[in-house]
Formats: structure tokens, C-alpha cells, sequence
């Protein structure tokens, strides 16, 4: 199946999850209301992380499609290292914490996959006789499969 939509990447759909986790836990902890700058930097980070996969669709070749993605996957980063925060300050239990941190990997590992399979193209596009002429066909939707890492808080 081609990909046309920025919509069908499995990727932006899972990291589409991540951000209504991260709302979601931020709405339910009534700490975060007067927490502006936490609420505010994990909310912007978990919609850095689909609007890069989505922004980086539009882009025109295959190689600023995965610096896109490489931006999306630190922003997954930044959701898990403000997620100890949450947990920290009692923003979130133990059993939210690491629901919303093993979506995070989750985005994180598909996106890897993606820019694996991206770049891969990239190269032997450039090695071909005939050039780089390149043509958006991420039809890679998910991430080889890796060994999940579980993190205790």
C-alpha cells in the first residue's frame, strides 16, 4: 500500500495516541492546572512529535523527511524524561507513568523504522546510475520488530 497521507503512517497515528495520554494525564492531575510551564512543555513536546512526522511527509525528498523524524523522535525523548517529572511531583501513578512512556517508545521505535528505511532509500538512490531522483514512498509503516526496554520508575 502506498502512502499518501501523512494520516496513514503508523507512526503519526500512534504518536497521535501519545498526545491525548499526555493531555489526558494532564487534565486529570489538578496539580498541573497551576503547573503552567510542566503542563505547557509536555503537551508541546507530544505535539512536536506529530506535527514533525506530519510536517516532515510534506517535505520533498526522503532525506529532510527523516530529519523531520529524527526531531520527532527526541521530542518522544522529552516526553519521557518530563513524564519522571510528572511522576515526581505526583502529577501521575506508576501505572499511567508507564502507559504513556511505553506509547512514547513505542512512536519512537516506529519512527525509527521509518527513518531506517528512508534513509536505506536515500542511499541506493544516490548510488544508482541514474542519480538521486527521488520519489516519497514511505511504505515502511512500522519499526522492525526490537527488544522493548521496560522502565520502573
Amino acid at each position: 500500500m502506498k502512502i499518501e497521507r501523512f494520516e496513514d503512517l503508523e507512526a503519526w497515528k500512534a504518536a497521535r495516541v501519545l498526545v491525548s495520554q499526555v493531555y489526558d494525564m494532564t487534565g486529570q492531575a489538578q496539580d498541573t492546572g497551576r503547573d503552567y510551564r510542566f503542563r505547557d512543555q509536555i503537551t508541546a513536546a507530544a505535539v512536536s512529535v506529530m506535527s514533525n512526522i506530519a510536517e516532515g511527509f510534506s517535505r520533498r525528498t526522503d532525506r529532510e523527511f527523516a530529519q523531520f523524524l529524527f526531531i520527532s523522535k527526541g521530542s518522544c525523548a522529552e516526553v519521557q524524561s518530563l513524564l519522571y517529572v510528572a511522576l515526581d511531583q505526583g502529577y501521575t501513578n506508576k501505572v499511567s507513568f508507564q502507559k504513556i512512556y511505553d506509547q512514547a517508545e513505542s512512536v519512537a521505535r516506529l519512527t525509527s523504522g521509518l527513518i531506517t528505511y528512508l534513509l536505506r532509500n536515500t542511499t541506493k538512490q544516490s548510488e544508482s546510475p541514474k542519480g538521486s531522483a527521488q520519489t516519497k514512498d514511505p511504505g515502511i509503516t512500522s519499526a522492525p520488530p526490537t527488544q522493548q526496554t521496560q522502565r520502573t520508575p
